[in-house]
């Protein structure tokens, strides 16, 4: 994949596609990201699972899983950011005949790299993969702080309640 660069008034961010060389930082970044919405309550039992997830999920060059990165300058595989999205096959409806939908989740940014642009070029990388795919609504769960930067993108609020059940 073609590196992305931010158009941002920040400096020029690049991002790539993630492999499954990068799935130890990404869950490091989840990590990050869950911990901001929850501090403290991660005991990281999750963690192995999710590595072996996104190494073959990663490996799959035409997989319904893809991540998009920002690699932190001067240091050597670590990522500044991170997004990762999912492509799921549904029926058919008004305005979506093929049934594509995209689930956006793990945007995160190491604290040390925050507002630079680097989540929006992810965000922007993960989006163009959505179009390349057919992916015409794309859903995601904002946080307080990532609401203005999704709106940004063209993101807007659903009418649908949102529910589940734990199993």
């Amino acid at each position: 994949m073609e590196p992305t660069t931010d158009t941002a008034p920040h400096a020029a961010v690049t991002t790539r596609a993630a492999g499954p060389g990068d799935a130890e930082e990404l869950v490091r970044l989840r990590a990050v990201m869950l911990d901001s919405l929850n501090p403290g309550r991660d005991d990281g039992s999750w963690q192995p699972a999710s590595v072996a997830i996104l190494r073959r999920a990663l490996a799959e060059p035409d997989g319904d899983l893809a991540a998009f990165v920002v690699d932190a300058p001067g240091r050597p595989g670590v990522l500044a950011a991170c997004v990762v999205g999912t492509v799921t096959q549904g029926l058919g409806s008004p305005g979506n005949p093929a049934g594509l939908g995209g689930h956006v989740f793990s945007v995160a940014t190491d604290p040390s790299m925050r507002r630079r642009g680097c989540c929006r070029a992810c965000m922007e990388a993960l989006l163009a993969w959505y179009r390349r795919r057919g992916v015409v609504k794309v859903d995601l769960h904002a946080s307080r702080e990532g609401a203005p930067l999704y709106a940004s993108l063209g993101f807007r609020p659903t009418r649908a309640t949102a529910m589940r059940l734990l199993l």
